[in-house]
């Protein structure tokens, strides 16, 4: 902050997707919050959203953006209805007189609602697609740093002139933690469990199926861990393929909010996932944790002594959206499922 401006009175967060980044992107709330103890500090995110920050007592709100319901509303020709709403929500964010509003998507559609807010230093982070001329500052994006949540932990040391206040920040409601485990008991669950988290969005960052299998079936006999397998609803039908090989794997993709994702997570003695916002939240919630990336590597360093990163760089990794492989991604391959089952035991030696 510069030396001449007065501190924030009200800060407006706004990352309105996706969950690995809204939960790499908590770390900035305890660093706001330390450094300014009497400003007002509250989130706009897409609804989907929502349980990962309306629970966490250093916001003082979440707002809230129902972007599915938007859309049907208009695909309805319900325009008044939609009308109404959406003057609503900017009439409530214009009514708290933010004097920062920080947008971490740096996308137009992030730009637009820091715009209408009517926010006074409007700071985008890697604004880009038009939104940066909706911004009164932009930082740019980029940084070498290998450490979880690099971009936003360059932008809260800027904000706060510190180093040592950003660490990932997710809290879980009670009733969240008595729903998660009253599924778990309902369908046997009642010891030492892991979770395997397999989906993300593109093809090039999952693992094999039949590695999956392989994986569940160790952890199970050698020690003695149910294995319980979480997902949204879009990965029901992969998940139904993976357990259809897995004996004994407890298939909840699909079955639970994401709260009581982070409350099954919370609890459990070992987390496995592929680049997806389930084990970035593990990490957060400081579960023992395998990251297993290739086509994207977003970090390195977790932060965490109980998470670690597999990671084989290849000439072509990390490719991002853009594989040369022809299908066969080479760098998930590398991940051999003694690989994977050795790194796990390492984690797990003295914790259960």
């Amino acid at each position: 902050m510069p030396e001449t401006e007065s501190p924030p009175k009200s800060i407006l967060i706004i990352r309105l997707s996706a969950i690995g980044d809204v939960i790499m992107a908590s770390g900035l709330i305890p660093a706001l919050r330390t450094a300014y103890p009497d400003a007002r500090i509250a989130w706009l995110t897409e609804s989907t959203n929502a349980d990962l920050l309306r629970h966490n007592p250093r916001l003082d709100r979440v707002y809230l953006w129902p972007r599915a319901r938007w859309r049907q509303l208009r695909l309805e020709r319900r325009y008044r209805e939609f009308a109404r709403e959406a003057y609503d929500s900017i009439h409530a964010l214009r009514g708290e007189d933010f004097d920062w509003v920080i947008d971490l998507q740096g996308l137009l559609k992030s730009g637009v609602w820091a715009w209408l807010s009517g926010g006074r230093r409007r700071i985008g982070l890697g604004s880009r697609e038009g939104s940066q001329f909706l911004m009164t500052e932009v930082l740019d994006r980029r940084v070498n740093d290998l450490r979880i949540g690099k971009e936003y932990r360059k932008l809260a040391e800027m904000l706060t002139g510190r180093k040592d206040m950003f660490a990932l920040d997710i809290a879980i409601s009670e009733d969240d933690r008595i729903e998660a485990r009253g599924l778990l008991e309902s369908l046997g669950v009642v010891g030492k469990y892991a979770v395997i988290c397999p989906f993300t969005t593109r093809p090039q960052k999952h693992w094999f199926d039949e590695r999956w299998a392989q994986l569940v079936a160790r952890l199970a006999d050698k020690n003695r861990l149910t294995v319980v397998m979480l997902g949204g609803p879009a990965d029901k039908a992969r998940a139904e393929i993976i357990a259809d090989q897995t004996p004994g794997l407890i298939n909840l993709a699909g079955r639970t909010s994401l709260g009581q994702c982070a409350a099954i997570i919370e609890k459990a003695k070992l987390l496995i996932g592929v680049d997806t916002g389930l084990t970035h939240l593990g990490i957060a919630l400081n579960v023992p944790t395998i990251a297993l990336f290739g086509s994207t590597r977003p970090y390195l360093d977790t932060g965490r002594a109980r998470a670690r990163v597999l990671y084989g760089p290849l000439e072509c990794s990390p490719c991002r959206r853009r594989p040369t492989c022809g299908g066969t991604y080479d760098c998930m391959r590398l991940h051999t499922t003694d690989g994977v089952f050795e790194a796990a035991n390492q984690l797990l030696e003295g914790d259960i």
